[in-house]
């Protein structure tokens, strides 16, 4: 598969700024048609509320929402000029549920970029969709992290093995970028069930790619597998992470304390996550 078609959520934040720069650097490098997307959200509001909002307050809700969108359209329009890209990258807007447009639109992309959950008390419009949208959508999404990231993306890559489903999924999905890359590690964190040598099956299918990738092995101890992972990308000053989307269900992920949950909400550089 190569990198033709990506799709980047776009909303009027600095935020978005950066990723809309990435997905465009990602762009042309890869030689891919690009699209924004703003979404409008809807007033969701309970049938018994609706009437007592005085419908001046509901228009201001609503301009609100259209000139963001309008915001988001003309900071993509001026980026892409900038990159040379204009011809190269349409515009779409639409109307609903973020999760929901998002979802259906990345089905006909074969990368989508959206933002990392802001931290806590951040004043910003972005919402929570990278975990929603990859389990979704059924399609790599790339997350760019809250305060940007140094371009180009994926020189240095961090695979995250452990042998299952959705990090095979991952891999493949991964592999224009990675077949790129100049340097690739594959890190297996607490190995069990993947042979003597963990890690060094993917390394070798990977080389039949023309990848030159090094498999290594880490022990969490008593430290989460996720601060050993991150701690592991800061180390070896990856630019990005590859790695399968935790697959169960919310509640059971939350009880688990998922690995997924905690990269996302901490990684400082891009994540491409797939289901």
């Amino acid at each position: 598969m190569a990198l033709k078609n990506i799709l980047v959520h776009v909303t009027d934040t600095a935020q978005s700024q950066h990723r809309v720069d990435a997905a465009l650097d990602l762009a042309v490098r890869h030689d891919a048609h690009l699209t924004g997307i703003g979404v409008e959200p809807t007033l969701d509001l309970p049938t018994y509320a609706a009437p007592e909002i005085p419908e001046n307050i509901l228009r201001d809700i609503r301009a609100q929402h259209v000139a963001r969108a309008a915001a988001a359209h003309a900071y993509f329009e001026a980026a892409a000029q900038r990159a040379g890209w204009f011809d190269r990258s349409d515009w779409m807007t639409e109307q609903g549920a973020p999760i929901d447009i998002l979802a259906l639109h990345a089905r006909y992309a074969d990368l989508t970029i959206v933002g990392q959950t802001p931290p806590p008390n951040t004043p910003n419009g972005e919402t929570t969709l990278a975990h929603d949208l990859v389990l979704q959508s059924g399609r790599p999404v790339l997350v760019m992290p809250f305060f940007g990231a140094n371009a180009p993306i994926g020189d240095n890559v961090v695979v995250a093995w452990n042998g299952g489903r959705e990090a095979a999924r991952a891999v493949g999905d991964a592999m224009p970028i990675l077949e790129r890359a100049k340097n690739v590690n594959v890190l297996s964190i607490q190995p069990e069930g993947i042979g003597d040598a963990p890690g060094a099956d993917i390394a070798h299918h990977l080389a039949r790619h023309g990848i030159r990738a090094t498999a290594k092995q880490s022990v969490a101890n008593r430290i989460d597998t996720g601060d050993v992972l991150l701690n592991f990308i800061a180390d070896s000053g990856a630019d990005l992470l590859v790695m399968g989307a935790y697959g169960h269900t919310r509640m059971r992920e939350i009880i688990l304390g998922g690995v997924t949950r905690h990269v996302l909400q901490h990684a400082a550089v891009p994540v491409l996550l797939s289901h």
